[in-house]
């Protein structure tokens, strides 16, 4: 048993609101099957690692021999946070959270518009590589940021959505704009997804 890429739930040129099909081709197609094909060369051998779900083997690093640790910690986590990052995406996306999500925003952050600020601020103060996450950390709402492809599952927290603030991510369109591709981000956020996350893990 191995690690698989995930197909796109939508067409590649259906996030236009955000991210054009150049960058959805390379990005899923490429970057993100880098990372699969590179989780499986490293576990070669480790047939107990490899039937682990990838949130769980994300979440129990200590189970992962050293001497592969930091490849698994590079390719899983590149692999658990872009399975997330194109569920939790859609071309209905966009509008705000409602319900229970909505309610815990609201206690947490205040306005809406707060919960998107901070986001936007984890996503710049994040020097090079990275993601901005909302995750559940102990029942409660946070917002972080991790480096490179690091998960919020390694400290034990549940990601709700991130964004992918590499490069990769945004260039073709966005040059050197992070700031104005996060912005788009939240025109295709798939809230029923994310909701459904949120339920689960609270």
């Amino acid at each position: 048993m191995s690690f698989s890429l995930p197909s796109l739930p939508y067409a590649a040129d259906s996030l236009e609101k955000a991210i054009d099909k150049a960058t959805m081709e390379i990005h899923h197609g490429r970057h993100h099957k880098a990372y699969v094909d590179n989780l499986n060369a490293a576990l070669v051998g480790h047939d107990t690692l490899l039937v682990k779900p990838i949130d769980q083997l994300m979440g129990e690093l200590k189970d992962v021999p050293e001497s592969i640790r930091q490849k698994v910690i590079n390719n899983g986590g590149g692999h658990a946070n872009h399975s997330l990052f194109w569920a939790t995406m859609s071309p209905n996306g966009g509008g705000e959270p409602t319900g229970r999500l909505a309610d815990a925003i609201k206690s947490t952050f205040g306005e809406f518009s707060n919960l998107k600020a901070k986001i936007k601020e984890a996503a710049l103060a994040r020097f090079g590589s990275g993601w901005s996450w909302l995750v559940l950390a102990s029942g409660k709402l946070e917002i972080s940021s991790t480096a490179n492809q690091d998960t919020p599952l390694m400290v034990g927290n549940l990601p709700l959505f991130g964004i992918d603030v590499w490069e990769h991510a945004y260039y073709l369109r966005y040059q050197n704009k992070r700031a104005d591709y996060v912005d788009a981000w939240w025109n295709v956020a798939n809230w029923d997804e994310i909701t459904k996350r949120f339920e689960k893990g609270s």
